[in-house]
């Protein structure tokens, strides 16, 4: 098992959110990190059905459990009427919870309570370059990705097709993200190409037969269910002509890998460098997450077609991702 960079609060001392793409090890490291909480897993359908109906349940449950000082929630997203609950209790019981999920959409569109901001927020990345340590390599990472389970796995492939599959019918379909599920998985695969790049919304819609306007809610999803973010430009140099539109980056390259079906990657090709800016990208967004090491991060492009990948704190540093062949 991984050490994993990011600490969590001591046992019973804050209530926090964890968000995290699928299968990063949220769940590993709550486990090890609280191994004698009370454990609900909202993946469960027994458990979810009980929850979804009777989200008071909870009270209950910890009044005749009035030891019970830690509370995990998996895959809270699922039950969001339950963060009421988990509201009143922080308040009025010495209990506190971990919330954790890998989709914030349900939470944040449904209005439900965010704990009036008494709740810290965390975020766990894929893994990074010193989790894994002196067995890093960096071909494996690049192709494989950043996922635990994927990266230690000979045989990638496959893992990978279930991961998006599962993407698909547990994220997007059973939450009733989109409306036509076979044309938000075209989408998958066409705004996979777009890794790393500024994001032309109409050529995209073109090809997936779709409007513009349905393409920037496909991407607002992969936003919310964590699968990628946005990359903001750099624009305080008013006296250039600079590009003012954001790059997208996907959440891990070897879904990036698998959806475009790159095959193996070799060093010195050009889809080598597009991976390796992924994984700097990557490995920056984590460092900051657990660190809070910087205040922004943007990259700058001149019109002419001068850049910089990745402006740190306000140009404080300007970072050049380049794969040597």
């Amino acid at each position: 098992m991984f050490k994993r960079a990011l600490h969590l609060p001591a046992s019973g001392t804050k209530t926090f959110f964890l968000w995290g793409p699928r299968q990063t090890g949220k769940t590993t490291l709550l486990q090890a990190t609280y191994p004698d909480a009370l454990w609900i897993d909202l993946l469960k359908a027994d458990e979810f059905r009980r929850y979804v109906q009777n989200p008071e349940l909870l009270r209950g449950e910890l009044a005749a459990r009035e030891s019970v000082r830690q509370v995990v929630i998996d895959e809270v997203q699922k039950v969001p009427q339950l963060l009421d609950e988990v509201h009143w209790l922080h308040e009025h019981r010495p209990v506190r919870f971990a919330l954790c999920g890998s989709s914030a959409r349900k939470v944040k569109r449904g209005q439900a309570n965010l704990l009036g901001g008494r709740a810290v927020r965390y975020e766990l990345h894929g893994l990074t370059a010193q989790e894994i340590g002196r067995d890093f390599d960096l071909d494996r990472i690049l192709n494989h990705g950043y996922l635990p389970s994927i990266y230690q796995s000979d045989q990638p492939r496959p893992l990978l097709n279930g991961y998006v599959a599962d993407y698909l019918k547990e994220e997007v379909a059973a939450e009733g993200l989109v409306r036509n599920l076979p044309v938000y998985s075209q989408f998958l695969n066409v705004a996979a190409l777009s890794d790393t790049e500024l994001v032309n919304f109409s050529t995209i819609a073109r090809d997936c037969g779709v409007s513009s306007h349905t393409i920037k809610g496909y991407f607002q999803i992969l936003e919310d269910t964590l699968l990628g973010r946005w990359l903001p430009a750099y624009t305080k140099r008013p006296k250039r002509r600079v590009i003012a539109a954001p790059k997208f980056y996907f959440a891990d390259v070897g879904v990036v890998n698998h959806l475009t079906k790159r095959g193996d990657l070799k060093p010195g090709s050009e889809l080598y460098g597009k991976a390796f800016e992924n994984w700097v990208f990557h490995e920056l967004c984590a460092h900051n997450a657990y660190r809070e090491a910087f205040a922004t991060l943007a990259y700058w492009r001149l019109a002419g077609g001068t850049e910089v990948d990745f402006v740190v704190n306000d140009m404080q540093v300007a970072i050049e991702a380049k794969a040597a062949g």
